[in-house]
């Protein structure tokens, strides 16, 4: 079957809306619908969300859907499994899994999460320690991770652990598909200086997967986690948003609307971030035109990098602008949210969130090694471990 053009993808999703009208269809039975349809995301096979199509053909279906008053999938709370389960699981799952997994988790029935960071492994996620041992079709994985996001409310879990300690680091990981509703999958809250409580340590005592949830070859898992964490930072700092979107919005708006705060030195400061922010906003648009041949590329870790820096001056820039009100926090209440909002609620929590956005998928230190050494073509860090045994490393 040919790939629809523009055209066709407006005649799809106008039938679509015919056969199942927002205003008197679930939600749920209308995600689902769109799905089948292969209007989910065009990009992907015919069979799983897409119709083989150009990547840069899903707005035309978005802007119909939208213009519908048609719902969508609420990426900021499934946006694990949209931005880094599902890649990985089109690039390396079988069939099976591909037809088992991607529905749902783009429907939003079921939430993910990513067990990869360890207490010591994080920047060195390579190091990990969490061991899957084989037993017949099952391996049996005991260890602990940290830092998860969602953990409390995901159905799965991609996880990353060590299946050969007799080999050097990056060549005895294998990756699997943890079901976060086993027995020995323990979820504990971390509470973050927000008051919040969005990130979790997870402790996996004896649990059983099966070997048919492993994605890739046994031994080749730090070569599929790749694919995630390429992702994964495209997804965290390349996100499609409209002009003054992000954090930049917020402090443009109380610019205009309190202008008794305005000085010359502030209006100077913003005007830049201002800049900085389309700047960003645009290389974004520019690398999500790049995927549409092929995989993300390190370039990335730039965007990403770019993102953390961009929030943590701008939210500091917020909080001096309110002066005396950019003091006050409005509510420390422990509670554990369904998703991650780095611009919600007012200037005292973006200001304490961003401060998270360096250190999430991937600190801003390694992030600049990788920018250095893949996209600037920098000679490569020393590592004096890289033909080492894991088991005889130095912890």
């Amino acid at each position: 079957m040919t790939a629809p053009d523009a055209a066709g993808l407006r005649r799809l999703t106008r039938e679509l809306l015919a056969a199942h009208p927002p205003a008197t269809t679930g939600r749920t039975d209308f995600l689902r619908a769109r799905f089948d349809a292969g209007l989910a995301w065009v990009h992907y096979p015919a069979g799983l969300g897409g119709l083989d199509a150009p990547r840069s053909l899903q707005p035309v279906v978005d802007a119909e859907l939208a213009a519908a008053n048609a719902p969508d999938n609420d990426p900021r709370r499934i946006g694990i499994g949209l931005g880094m389960a599902a890649p990985t699981v089109l690039t390396y799952g079988t069939d099976e899994q591909k037809r088992r997994f991607l529905r749902p988790l783009w429907v939003g029935e079921e939430v993910w999460c990513q067990l990869f960071s360890e207490p010591g492994a994080g920047s060195d996620l390579a190091a990990l320690g969490t061991r899957a041992v084989r037993d017949g079709e099952d391996w049996v994985v005991d260890g602990q991770k940290v830092w998860t996001s969602s953990a409390h409310v995901a159905r799965w879990a991609i996880l990353i652990a060590r299946t050969d300690p007799d080999v050097p680091k990056h060549r005895g990981i294998s990756y699997f598909i943890c079901d976060m509703t086993d027995p020995g999958v323990e979820v504990r809250p971390l509470r973050q200086i927000t008051g919040e409580a969005e990130f979790n340590e997870v402790f996996l005592t004896g649990v059983r997967i099966p070997d048919s949830r492993r994605l890739g070859p046994v031994g080749e898992g730090w070569k599929v986690a790749q694919t995630t964490l390429m992702n994964e930072r495209v997804s965290i700092g390349g996100a499609r948003i409209p002009r003054e979107g992000g954090m930049i919005g917020p402090v443009a708006r109380t610019w205009r609307e309190r202008p008794e705060l305005r000085t010359h030195d502030l209006h100077q400061r913003l005007l830049t971030l201002w800049v900085e922010a389309e700047v960003a906003r645009l290389t974004g648009a520019r690398l999500r035109q790049q995927l549409v041949a092929g995989q993300p590329g390190p370039e990335g870790s730039g965007m990403k990098l770019a993102f953390a820096r961009l929030n943590q001056e701008i939210s500091g820039l917020e909080v001096e602008l309110l002066g005396n009100e950019g003091l006050l926090y409005s509510d420390w209440t422990m509670r554990r949210p369904e998703l991650v909002d780095f611009t919600g609620r007012d200037a005292g929590y973006r200001y304490l969130r961003s401060k998270g956005n360096s250190i999430e998928g991937g600190t801003s230190e390694v992030l600049l090694n990788i920018v250095a050494e893949r996209v600037l073509g920098l000679p490569v860090e020393p590592r004096n471990d890289k033909d080492i045994a894991w088991k005889d490393l130095t912890r």
